[in-house]
């Protein structure tokens, strides 16, 4: 058996999260799906660093696949795009280490979420589009309450696969381009709806209709009431999977930019 990183980019959108479903539609199953038909009869696994939601995008997710194969990585690589539907595409597939593992082998994971000051015709699968005014300022003075280890019970749902609901955020960074707010969230591990809860309180934070007080009490005493301000999945990227210490972030920037035909510029006043 021979184990292969595959390096992959999908829109999210018709898609019910990464992991395979009996009766969904998902990322990790039409890899599989493709796989099958390149490799017939072979055993196959394909595992992710993680799971995202539904509706959830993917700038680099990570997974490994395990086969028994004399095909060079370039020729799967090939193979794959070409069974694979538009919305997923394969960036690299390269040899692995027999012991490599996706998602136990990951040191951090980072997320973009893109809030949109402004109505799109042509971005509305990949922003929130946020009506009211926000106080970009005092989210970034709020954001700053996540960073660190603690318990983000009240901020995910109940998950069999999560041993705890203790998770070290090592950082939150905040940038205005055009009508577009970005926060970027770097942590260790992500609970389930963990994300666009934290997201969501703190769009709640910039409309001021919840303080740093709020927050510091959902962190220290469990609360359903996060739940409330769950953001929706379509302005949210899985963006890097790290597996060296001290990775040097690049600088922050639209993922809309990615998408030549949707521009964001300053709205007149």
């Amino acid at each position: 058996m021979g184990r292969f990183r595959l390096d992959i980019e999908y829109a999210g959108t018709r898609y019910s999260g990464w992991q395979k479903q009996k009766n969904g539609r998902t990322i990790q199953g039409k890899l599989i799906e493709a796989a099958e038909k390149i490799f017939k009869g072979e055993r196959i696994d394909i595992q992710g660093s993680g799971r995202t939601d539904a509706g959830v995008h993917a700038l680099n997710q990570v997974a490994h696949l395990e086969v028994k194969t004399m095909l060079a990585p370039e020729i799967i690589k090939m193979k794959l795009n070409d069974l694979l539907p538009a919305d997923i595409n394969i960036l690299e597939v390269s040899k692995a280490g027999k012991n490599f593992h996706a998602r136990h082998d990951a040191v951090s994971r980072s997320y973009i979420y893109q809030i949109s000051r402004r109505r799109t015709a042509f971005g509305k699968q990949f922003v929130w589009w946020i009506k009211d005014e926000l106080d970009f300022e005092y989210m970034k003075r709020v954001g700053g309450l996540f960073e660190g280890m603690h318990d983000f019970a009240s901020f995910a749902d109940k998950d069999s696969e999560d041993k705890s609901t203790k998770a070290l955020i090592e950082s939150i960074q905040f940038k205005e381009v055009g009508e577009l707010i970005l926060i970027r969230i770097v942590g260790s591990h992500f609970l389930w709806k963990m994300v666009r809860r934290i997201v969501g309180v703190l769009a709640e934070a910039g409309r001021h209709k919840l303080n740093e007080n709020d927050v510091e009490s959902y962190l220290n005493v469990f609360s359903r009431e996060p739940a409330k301000y769950t953001a929706p999945p379509s302005g949210l990227f899985l963006e890097k999977v790290i597996y060296e210490k001290n990775y040097q972030w690049e600088e922050l920037e639209p993922v809309i930019n990615l998408i030549p035909t949707i521009k964001f510029g300053r709205r007149e006043k």
